[in-house]
């Protein structure tokens, strides 16, 4: 087996590949996207991550098809995510099935609630305007419907985004079936110690989103691969600032999602797996200062929001 199909075992009894492929791109080109997953396919990535805000769903399932037509891949060796946007938490049913028809596939094996908000239902783009928030979260409603999705077959797991340790232990309070999986932004600079445990606790696995700190996206930061300290365990491993970072979420036990087009540097990503960082390396990581990049201002106002603040939105952890 490649080290690149290392999988984890979830609670849901379905194993994940820990290095996934992102394909979130502001530009959202299909033919772009389309030869991305090929590449990454050839190059032996069988975990990929979508959504239907990214727009990329069609490519990805495109590329996807192709491959198992081509007798590549099997389609049971490939693990594919997508994710339940605010706006449809009124149907989470038919959002499903619209996901599935521009995939053209019978399931994803991951589908995850995106935010821990609930948008009104003409929301379907990025960035909501004050009148877009329901008054509610509704999530009890939200994770039932999710739980339908999988008695249906039509996802192999559920899970979640976005959601503090807070969120996390009030959804538990109420659902029939646990989430297997948070994704969210952990990476050298935000260690996301306290929810790491929290869901260690309840057998919630934690995949890692920007796990580089999203350097290629508008609202990224090169902050955690220029790290003085990252670039100095880099050096003494003969490995780049990328492979440490990534190495790193990987040895707290996370899956990572890597969003890169570039050929490259989906090697270099690769390479990640290959890399063991000692213990002095990882106590000098718990030095680094931490700060959230992606830290949700867009679903945050004094009126309509459920979230007056950031921190309401993090329940203060941020």
């Amino acid at each position: 087996m490649k080290n690149n199909q290392v999988t984890v075992l979830l609670n849901s009894g379905t194993t994940i590949p820990i290095m996934g492929f992102g394909t979130f791109s502001s530009m959202n080109d299909r033919k772009e996207t389309k030869q991305a997953v090929h590449m990454a396919l050839q190059m032996g990535y069988r975990h990929f991550d979508t959504a239907r805000i990214y727009g990329s769903e069609p490519a990805v399932g495109e590329a996807l098809t192709e491959a198992i037509h081509g007798q590549m891949i099997d389609r049971e060796d490939t693990f594919l995510t997508s994710k339940l946007w605010s706006s449809d938490h009124h149907d989470p049913l038919s959002a499903l099935n619209q996901t599935l028809k521009k995939l053209g596939m019978e399931y994803v094996d991951m589908y995850l609630v995106h935010w821990p908000v609930k948008l009104k239902p003409w929301a379907t783009y990025a960035v909501p305007k004050e009148d877009d928030f329901e008054s509610g979260l509704g999530l009890e409603t939200t994770w039932a419907a999710m739980e339908k999705c999988l008695d249906m077959g039509l996802c192999r797991s559920i899970g979640v985004s976005n959601f503090s340790s807070n969120k996390i232990q009030h959804l538990l309070d109420f659902a029939s079936v646990p989430p297997a999986l948070n994704q969210v932004e952990m990476h050298p600079t935000w260690r996301q110690r306290k929810l790491i445990e929290v869901c260690g606790d309840h057998n919630i696995h934690v995949s890692a989103y920007s796990p580089l700190g999203g350097p290629g996206n508008a609202w990224g930061s090169t902050a955690v691969v220029d790290h003085p300290i990252i670039r100095s365990i880099a050096l003494k491993h003969h490995a780049t600032p990328a492979q440490v970072a990534l190495s790193w979420g990987l040895s707290k036990g996370a899956s990572v999602i890597v969003k890169s087009f570039n050929e490259q540097r989906m090697k270099e990503n690769l390479g990640a797996l290959d890399l063991r960082l000692d213990d002095q390396d990882l106590l000098s990581i718990e030095k680094m200062e931490e700060r959230k990049i992606m830290r949700g201002e867009f679903l945050v106002n004094g009126t309509t929001s459920p979230y007056k603040t950031i921190q309401d939105l993090w329940d203060d952890e941020i």
